[in-house]
């Protein structure tokens, strides 16, 4: 705790950060990792942090856009830094066999800190640098990550800090975070400055949850359409009827077929199935899980059942979609 402390306090001394990146990864995370500390040098007109962008084995790294990221080599584990951080996104665990876990390891005991950004804290997970602590990941993994680790104590916050680890949500949870870093470290100015850059308000506390952005959030459309989908959303794995549906909101079963079909262009059967189907496929390109276990969570009767509806929203079967995934 000594550590983080010296870490997050005002500071004119050069923050020395790795940042470790994963195939995959989401371009908008990296660059919320690494761009606000070289907004920090610019607007301080000193070289506060310091940092270099590392891969395994020091070849670039497509993201998962693409774009191939260029990196400054290889991780190092036996060399010393400040703060480690881990940017990971699409299939990590095919990215993370045993060598690479143990050399993140390794790593982090010559750091300070430690911490990963989205699927980042998997890893961390994975190499058991979050056993007994607090942490977060992506909103859309967290049930998951719960189920996976039961050793640590999962939270739907933007950002966590526990001891001499943090992990964050996706790009906007980790400029949260360094933002954070930087008005620790160089003032509330320093850090104000940093977030007019890319017109950010940084209103956003690290206990503040990871909204689920859907048309169901947002405050233009009518409040019960909104309060309906909200509904769906939270009854994915065992769907309701719509009748069920408009009982919940003291309204007719007439009443939301407008709303849907003037609002949404769609009826809300339609709707929910797609909500359902987007889950699943998060699931098929996302994670290994069998397709038994997809059906059940998206409120299917069976695979069948799932592989057809499957196909007709998206042209292929779930199997297809997997390997695509993985290509």
């Amino acid at each position: 705790m000594d550590q983080v402390a010296t870490i997050f306090q005002p500071s004119s001394k050069p923050l020395a950060v790795t940042i470790l990146v994963l195939p995959e990864s989401s371009l908008m995370s990296m660059a919320a990792t690494l761009d606000p500390m070289r907004a920090a040098n610019r607007i301080s007109g000193h070289s506060p942090y310091g940092w270099k962008v590392v891969s395994m084995d020091g070849l670039p790294v497509t993201t998962s856009c693409g774009m191939t990221l260029q990196v400054d080599g290889r991780l190092v584990p036996h060399v010393r830094c400040d703060l480690l951080i881990v940017v990971a996104a699409f299939n990590v665990t095919r990215h993370t066999p045993p060598p690479v876990l143990a050399a993140v390891r390794q790593a982090a005991r010559g750091a300070r800190m430690v911490g990963g950004v989205e699927a980042g804290s998997w890893v961390l997970a994975m190499a058991g640098l979050l056993d007994q602590h607090k942490a977060t990941t992506h909103w859309e993994d967290l049930e998951d990550f719960a189920a996976c680790f039961p050793q640590i104590r999962v939270i739907p916050d933007r950002w966590v800090v526990d001891g001499a680890v943090f992990t964050t949500g996706g790009a906007a949870p980790a400029l949260d975070f360094m933002l954070a870093l930087i008005r620790a470290r160089q003032g509330f100015g320093a850090a104000l400055n940093v977030a007019s850059l890319y017109v950010y308000d940084e209103v956003r506390l690290p206990s503040d949850a990871q909204p689920l952005v859907s048309l169901g959030r947002d405050s233009r459309i009518d409040l019960r359409l909104a309060r309906s989908i909200r509904i769906m959303e939270q009854h994915i794995d065992v769907p309701l009827t719509i009748p069920e549906i408009a009982k919940r909101l003291r309204c007719s079963v007439r009443t939301v077929e407008v709303l849907f079909r003037g609002q949404a262009q769609c009826s809300p059967a339609a709707y929910y199935l797609s909500l359902r189907l987007q889950a699943a496929r998060r699931l098929v390109t996302d994670t290994r899980l069998p397709m038994a276990d997809i059906a059940v969570r998206t409120g299917f009767s069976s695979i069948a059942s799932l592989s057809r509806a499957f196909r007709r929203q998206f042209g292929q079967a779930p199997s297809a979609a997997r390997r695509g995934s993985q290509t």
